[in-house]
């Protein structure tokens, strides 16, 4: 289940991002969502009606893409708007993936760009225009199921079953912190390559004004104890890594091998989005991120 208040203006947009967060929780593990309820805060003294229906109808365009159901819900009165979902998948038991499993010598994929957070925080400041917005829509309703599947196709071929071996969704606490859970469950350290990370347009731009929403800075102070090598030069990528993202991508431990046909498999099935092998698993200090 998960749901929030909204994060751009336009009321179906919004209704297709929190549904497509809430979807990838099921992606993340390997399964298929089958069955969706709506969540749905209501300020009906304040809002027309036709602003729910939208949101709903946003949400809805999802879940048929999900190829799930939408079987009903829950709404309430509230003083501000909220909308999300809870999702039920279905998985097979021997290939369920949890952030847990990352072996050394494993490579990290990361399938979004990240600067969700940074980018919204300019939209919400009036220091970005629509371009910006529409950039940020299209990549947080992209779901991550085309991932996926790919995912689950490489699993499936002769010699690759056992190939894919740890895989979270990057949402709230960045890239730097669902990375340090991962190897923190898994008991390795990795080697982040800031370099190959990719970034949505514009994010180090409005970086540099200190357009950084809190949370990136409330991120960034809890997790930098586990960085190996912080420096005053990697203050910038530290943000970056540190963003809250919403309905961000998936990161998966792989061996090199599923790595590269998990990378290709989208590529060749027309993934829009930028995705890069941005990191390493090593037989390090549990949970620690050296940065590269």
């Amino acid at each position: 289940m998960d749901f929030f208040t909204p994060i751009v203006d336009d009321p179906f947009s919004f209704g297709q991002i929190t549904a497509a967060n809430a979807l990838s929780d099921v992606y993340a593990m390997g399964g298929r969502p089958l069955l969706a309820m709506n969540i749905l805060a209501c300020p009906v003294k304040s809002m027309k009606r036709e602003i729910f229906r939208e949101v709903i109808q946003g949400g809805l365009s999802k879940i048929k893409e999900a190829g799930a159901l939408l079987v009903g819900g829950h709404s309430i009165e509230d003083e501000e708007l909220k909308y999300g979902l809870s999702v039920t998948g279905v998985v097979h038991p021997d290939k369920v993936l949890l952030n847990a499993g990352a072996c050394p010598g494993d490579v990290l994929i990361l399938t979004k760009p990240l600067g969700t957070g940074i980018l919204a925080t300019a939209i919400k400041g009036g220091l970005a225009g629509e371009d910006v917005e529409r950039r940020i829509t299209d990549v947080m309703i992209t779901l991550n199921r085309l991932a996926a599947e790919v995912i689950d196709d490489v699993r499936s071929r002769p010699g690759m079953e056992g190939t894919v071996h740890a895989c979270t969704d990057v949402t709230g606490f960045g890239l730097l912190g669902h990375l340090h859970e991962m190897l923190e469950a898994s008991g390795v350290s990795a080697r982040l390559f800031g370099q190959r990370v990719p970034l949505l347009e514009r994010s180090e731009e409005f970086l540099q004004m200190g357009i950084v929403p809190a949370g990136a800075h409330t991120n960034r102070k809890h997790f930098r104890q586990w960085i190996a090598n912080p420096t005053e030069q990697s203050a910038d990528l530290e943000v970056l890594l540190a963003d809250p993202q919403t309905s961000g991508g998936l990161l998966i431990a792989a061996t090199p091998s599923a790595a590269d046909a998990i990378v290709n498999g989208l590529g060749e099935r027309g993934y829009s989005l930028p995705a890069a092998v941005v990191g390493e698993i090593l037989a390090g200090s549990r949970g620690v991120v050296e940065l590269a």
